[in-house]
């Protein structure tokens, strides 16, 4: 019986933290949801690729020539939400790191030493 009594409670107090970070991960994804509303910058008119790495695989979003210099300076972000590569500014790109670090794909530190192995940034492959 007391075997039984333990197994129950240990039963219920997994199932309480699986709510619990069920709870989270829906809120986290209301105030990313909120935050994001209407500030991605994607331009529908883009022709340039910009690759870059995340979640193990190479992705590619489409941005002007003025963006990418941006995104390449750490003015511009990128972000994965809903499947979909958001171009967004870097203040927004950093309150989202704060709220979900695991959603911001490219964020260039434009106070990282620009490492010079004769391969300009804007090369496309």
């Amino acid at each position: 019986a007391m075997r039984a009594k333990a197994d129950r409670a240990e039963r219920e107090a997994a199932e309480r933290e699986a709510r619990e970070k069920a709870a989270e991960k829906k809120e986290r994804k209301r105030k990313l949801q909120v935050l994001l509303e209407g500030k991605a910058l994607n331009k529908t008119d883009a022709d340039q690729p910009r690759n870059f790495e995340f979640a193990g695989k190479i992705r590619r979003v489409h941005v002007t020539t003025g963006q990418l210099q941006q995104l390449n300076g750490g003015e511009l972000g990128v972000l994965m939400h809903g499947g979909r590569a958001l171009v967004v500014a870097r203040d927004v790109a950093l309150q989202v790191q704060a709220i979900a670090p695991e959603v911001v794909a490219l964020l260039v530190d434009p106070s990282a030493p620009v490492a010079d192995d004769g391969v300009p940034d804007d090369l496309m492959w």
